[in-house]
This record gives C-alpha cells, structure tokens and sequence, in this order.
C-alpha cells in the first residue's frame, strides 16, 4: 500500500485536493459516498435515556424498589432504589418516537431522524467515554473522529479548514482541546476553533493601514525561512502544519468574516434558532454558523455545549435538565430543518450525541449516576434511515440488549456514508498501521441496519 509522504498530505489538506478519487489513492476501494460532511453535536455529561428518548413504564411501576441484580454504580449515594422519570413523554411522528417534554422542538423532527437506543460503551468516567464516543479508545492520544475525516477527505474549499470547532466563548466543555486533537495525525488535521465573539480567528486580519501588498510579501519571505527551517527538522508536524495555516489564513481574512457573518440570514432564519433568546441563542447560533460552514465545503464542524458537563445530573434533574434542554434543542431541531429546506440534509451527517447514559436508580435522592450500558443518540441526513428506532434497552432502561450498538461500530457507519471504509484509511504509528475505529482490536463493522 503506497502512502504520500507528510509534505503531500499536508498540501492535499490544506489545498482543497482531498477527493474521494484521491483519497482511494492512499487507502484502496471506497463505496459510494452518501454524504461529504459531518455536523457533531456533542452533548457534554450523559443525557438521560430514560428521561428524553427511552421511556420504561417499568420505572414508574416499580418506583422506590431495589433493581434486580443491582446496578455499576460510579460515585456514592448512589442508591439501588428506582427512580421514576419526572417527566410526561409522548409519540410524534409516522414513526411513534417517544420524546419528552424537555424536548419539545426535537418531537417536530422525529421523521427526519434515526434514533439508536441500543448504544453502550467502555468507561462511566466522562473524559474517557468522551474519548471513546470521538476516537474509540478511553484514553488520550488518538485522533477524533473529525481528525480522520479530515485527513482521509481534505477540504473542500481552499479558504477555509477542513475541521472548524464552534464552542461557547465563556469557557470550555470538559475535555477541552482534546475533543478535538489530531493525536498522531499530522497537526494540520486538528479542530480550528473559530470564535464566537469579534473576529472569528485570532490575528486573523491585518493591522489597521498596512499596505496587502506588505502582507504578500510578508508571508513570502515567512515562507521561505520555514521552509529552510523545515528541511533542517524532517518530521516535525506542528512545524509544517504551521506553514501551511500561514498560508491558510491569508485566504481566510475574506472567506471566515463573510461565512460568520450572518447580517443577511431572514429574521424568519434567525427566529428559527433562537438568535436573541437569551436561553437559546448562543448555542442556536453556533448551529446557525455549523450550516453555513458546511454550505461552504468545511467537511467536520464540532458544535459543544455550554461550559463543563451541562447534562450530568447527579442530582435535581427535574429542575436542571429543563436548563440544557432548553438551551440545545431549538438549535439543534432548527438545524435539520434548516439543511433540509436548502437541499443540504441528504449531503450532511447531523449527530447528537453524549458520552453515556444515566442508571435507572437514585442518587442524591432526585439524581441519576453515569451509565456506560446504555445511551441513546440521534442521526440525521447523510443516507441514515428517517423515521427509524434501532434498538432496545431492558425493562428498566439499564442495559441495551437488542441490536447492541458499540462506539467503534458507530463510527465505522459514520465513514461508510462519507464513502470511507474504516478499515482501509490508515496512518502508521508505533510500528502498527492505525485506523479510525482500531478495527483490528474492536473488530468494528458498519451498521447497515441504520442505513436507507
């Protein structure tokens, strides 16, 4: 299997060359490519299954007695004691999806959607599932699922990255920047974080009254010393990653201000997402920028949540699940119906998705501690099946325990829509051949089932 070297995948990243033709060129036969780019939503500290998507009559029944058999349980006053679910569920749609009233804006979507109810991972801890739900693996150091993306497809548009991360300006999820490295990827294949407030890059433009021929020629001689340097220091990817973002974000100074610029979105648009609701708006708008980043060609954007782990609700749900619920689920609804009333839903992979689910018992009385077991998580467009519910948890929504869904296989579906096969894009680490879903260790296969 011939590989290119560093340098000529950095070009090809950076340039706009990554096609699915050339991409065959490095990893062998593709299929045929349902989608070309990824919205992530990432749902920060485990929303709970049974209390959004996942209701069990079984858990009202049974309120306050102990769950046969016991439960994992993750950190104390964890109680094995029932706990119902404070919250009314209805169905909505020709599919009958069950969705709870923290939810509302979700239930008008449900027939754009596939539900899995039957996902399970490795770790109860957050920063390893998180790790898990984005690289396959609990521990740090690998490549996040749009690292690979990027590096196996390159960048449809010469102005922008490839992989643009847009998060809440006041602080980071927890994680941080390891949501979205490169691991032993070459450094050009990280996230970019564009910013929310004032100028979307940092530096991105020229001082005030400088000449842009000044700059040209700036960024000339730049690139020439780094060359030289480069030669001196065969490699060092974060040396060459760099060169090229010099050159990247020339091109950026025009195209990142005008895609961030929403002036000309309708106000009909902007009521969509919530722009202005003071609950709503800031992730509303984040989702607003993901859809006009991937109407661009930007292939990955990573949209996060407010500050920490916003969905971890050790204890108070009924009252504090209503404040992230109502900050994620106007934007994230809007989304969908955004990129499917401009032709781009049946183009563009929407995932929502936390690291775990939450255990059918108390803790702290009205709580729920992490779950590992099972989670659900929501696809659109891309060629994933509309309508559709794939999966079950037990009675008491504990275990998935019909058509089981591990991470890596999730992932592996992911790549096949985008025409990828997960076995085949590689990079050499540690004297081993890498993949995304480390599919000689996982034995990961995509999941036809959830596919039209």
């Amino acid at each position: 299997m011939d590989f290119l070297t560093r340098r000529q995948l950095l070009e090809r990243s950076t340039l706009g060359f990554g096609s699915l033709a050339l991409s065959s060129l490095l990893h062998g036969q593709h299929f045929p490519a349902k989608a070309k780019s990824v919205i992530q939503l990432v749902q920060n500290g485990g929303p709970s299954q049974m209390d959004l998507f996942d209701p069990k009559p079984m858990l009202q029944k049974h309120a306050g007695q102990p769950l046969p058999g016991g439960v994992e349980i993750h950190q104390p006053n964890n109680i094995n004691t029932l706990l119902p679910c404070p919250f009314e569920f209805k169905k909505y749609g020709q599919s009958g999806m069950d969705i709870s009233e923290m939810l509302p804006h979700t239930a008008k979507i449900v027939d754009d959607l596939t539900f899995i109810r039957s996902m399970h991972t490795e770790h109860n801890n957050h920063l390893e599932a998180l790790n898990m739900l984005l690289t396959c693996k609990i521990f740090p150091g690998r490549p996040v699922m749009g690292a690979w993306i990027s590096y196996a497809l390159g960048t449809e548009n010469q102005s922008l990255p490839s992989y643009v991360v847009l998060r809440d300006p006041t602080g980071y999820t927890i994680g941080g920047k390891q949501l979205w490295a490169n691991g032993y990827l070459p450094a050009t294949y990280a996230g970019v974080e564009f910013s929310m407030k004032g100028a979307p890059v940092h530096h991105l433009n020229p001082p005030p009254g400088q000449p842009a021929h000044h700059q040209r020629e700036t960024l000339n001689l730049l690139a020439k010393i780094n060359e030289a340097h480069a030669k001196d220091h065969p490699g060092e990817t974060e040396l060459e990653a760099r060169i090229k973002n010099f050159e990247l974000a020339a091109r950026m100074q025009l195209a990142a201000g005008e895609v961030l610029d929403i002036s000309k979105e309708t106000d009909a648009t902007k009521k969509l997402y919530g722009i202005g609701d003071p609950k709503a708006g800031a992730y509303g708008l984040r989702c607003l920028m993901a859809r006009r980043l991937v109407e661009k060609g930007v292939r990955f954007v990573q949209v996060t949540t407010s500050p920490g782990q916003p969905w971890d609700h050790h204890s108070g749900i009924k009252k504090d699940m209503h404040k992230i619920a109502t900050e994620v689920d106007q934007g994230s609804a809007a989304l969908v119906m955004d990129l499917k009333s401009r032709g781009l839903l049946d183009s563009t992979i929407v995932m929502w998705a936390g690291e775990f689910g939450r255990l059918p018992t108390t803790q702290n009385g009205d709580g729920r501690d992490h779950n590992r077991n099972a989670f659900t998580l929501w696809f659109a467009g891309g060629g994933f099946k509309k309508g559709l519910i794939y999966g079950e948890t037990d009675d008491f929504g504990y275990k998935a325990v019909v058509n089981r869904v591990p991470v890596p296989d999730m992932i592996a579906t992911v790549l096949r829509q985008l025409g990828l096969d997960h076995q085949k894009i590689q990079y050499p680490n540690g004297g081993r051949m890498e993949t995304p879903s480390d599919a000689t260790v996982t034995g990961a296969k995509p999941v036809l089932d959830l596919l039209a």
